[in-house]
């Protein structure tokens, strides 16, 4: 055919395809509610057939797919009318989709938490040795840092003239005492008060008295037992009042420093028993008890600290050790530890696997109870955080409820196909057209006004 015939061809021909194209889109709006007999009705509750592959196929009878040829499976009664979010399916359709519900019910889940800290001294338990007064290291006796040393032991000797004016005060003071000056006993009792204000101790300045000349020397002890964890001096500096010469820690108790996320908060009280363990030492188990948690998170790793103290009376755990740390908790209905002050009502919980959570939005199905067949509710829910194997439930759901733990999502995707709410489309407000024109009929996704379809029905008619 020549271009020109085929252009006449296509003229004489257009106003039928246009003709047959509305007829079509005609067909597809005259479907509704109000077109459908009861025998159709009844037809749409039977088991449908359709196609794994193309589910838009959709067969009152088994079969083959006319597009691929495959045999159709059967489906349930499809959407119900009266709700959108709404499933009904029959007991085969249940069978072979494999959906499983589980009450909803009230317990206490429990959560195991795995958190990461380091040893450290505790601060209760360390001590800063400071000069007290201006001088020279002469001597060190503990040159190392990790050296033990006992509450008295040497630790350095110090040259002070400062020390050496307030022994020739004390001398001085204690010879007017003994020759009966009433006034020398004061001076006597400020010398020594003096002396004891720079640490020294009562038999040091006994020894002072005692001693036949003044002494250059003075030899600094500790205060008290424990480990050297720092010296930042050395032999010949010159240190003034205040500056830091040892931290001495007892570590017969340590302290074990844990971040945990802000997630793990609420179920982290004071007074838990934790068990941890540490590299240097596998195979053996530590017990503590959490005796603080840092009200404030740090803004960089979104962490709070969590402490807890451990004995340690063979001292095999040493500060800067890496420990890994683990506490069981269970909340109760208020949200809080159990144990803590409250209530001790157990929570409502659902299974993990019954959720459909997005993001957003967490949706359960739920079976209706008051349904002859399987029939099962699209409900969004509130949450509470995991527990293990369950979540808890806020709100939106009621004890004894029974939800979809296994299978939920298949029934969801039959929602989708068919273009109703679901777990990724949420339901929307209805159409303006259907508030302004209650008479309208809906017919699948189309709303349109009767009188548009009385009129599209007579030209389907006068084609025919």
């Amino acid at each position: 055919m020549s271009s020109p015939d085929r252009s006449l061809f296509l003229r004489r021909r257009l106003p039928w395809l246009a003709v047959v194209a509305l007829a079509f889109a005609a067909g597809l709006l005259l479907r509704g509610p109000d077109t459908e007999s009861p025998g159709d009705a009844a037809t749409e509750a039977a088991t449908v057939w359709t196609c794994a592959m193309h589910p838009q196929i959709q067969l009152p009878e088994p079969g083959q797919c006319p597009i691929c040829f495959m045999d159709l499976i059967p489906v349930g009664g499809g959407v119900d009318d009266g709700d959108p979010r709404s499933l009904a399916l029959s007991e085969t359709a249940v069978a072979l989709a494999e959906i499983v519900t589980a009450p909803v019910e009230r317990g206490f889940a429990a959560r195991r938490l795995r958190l990461v800290g380091r040893v450290v001294a505790e601060e209760s338990r360390t001590r800063t040795i400071t000069a007290r007064y201006r001088g020279r290291i002469d001597t060190l006796f503990v040159a190392d840092t990790g050296t033990l040393v006992r509450s008295g032991q040497k630790l350095a000797s110090v040259y002070s003239p400062e020390l050496y004016a307030a022994q020739v005060e004390l001398r001085s003071a204690l010879g007017a005492a003994r020759q009966g000056d009433s006034a020398a006993a004061a001076n006597l009792a400020a010398a020594r008060q003096r002396l004891g204000g720079w640490g020294l101790t009562s038999d040091q300045i006994a020894d002072l008295e005692s001693a036949p000349a003044p002494r250059e020397h003075l030899t600094l002890t500790a205060p008290a037992g424990g480990v050297v964890l720092s010296r930042d001096v050395q032999e010949g500096d010159y240190v003034a009042t205040g500056t830091r010469l040892f931290v001495v820690a007892d570590l017969a108790r340590v302290r074990v420093e844990l971040e945990a996320y802000e997630s793990d908060l609420p179920w982290l009280r004071a007074g838990q028993t934790a068990d941890f363990q540490v590299a240097a030492l596998p195979g053996r188990e530590f017990r503590g008890e959490v005796v603080f948690i840092d009200p404030v998170l740090d803004a960089r790793t979104r962490t709070a600290g969590v402490r807890r103290t451990v004995d340690n009376p063979d001292g095999r755990l040493r500060p800067g050790f890496f420990v890994r740390a683990s506490v069981s908790a269970v909340l109760d209905a208020d949200g809080r530890p159990v144990g803590a002050e409250g209530g001790a009502e157990p929570p409502l919980i659902v299974p993990a696997t019954a959720p459909l959570i997005t993001g957003a939005r967490s949706l359960v199905y739920v079976r209706d109870p008051d349904s002859a067949t399987p029939r099962f509710l699209g409900r969004e829910v509130v949450l509470g955080p995991r527990a293990g194997d369950h979540y808890l439930v806020v709100s939106g759901l009621s004890e004894g409820e029974r939800v979809v733990v296994n299978g939920a999502f298949k029934i969801d995707s039959a929602l989708q196909i068919q273009a109703r709410p679901s777990m990724m489309s949420p339901p929307t407000a209805a159409p303006a057209i259907e508030e302004a024109a209650p008479a309208a009929a809906t017919a699948g996704p189309f709303a349109t006004p009767a009188g548009f379809r009385a009129g599209l029905g007579s030209l389907l008619a006068g084609y025919y």
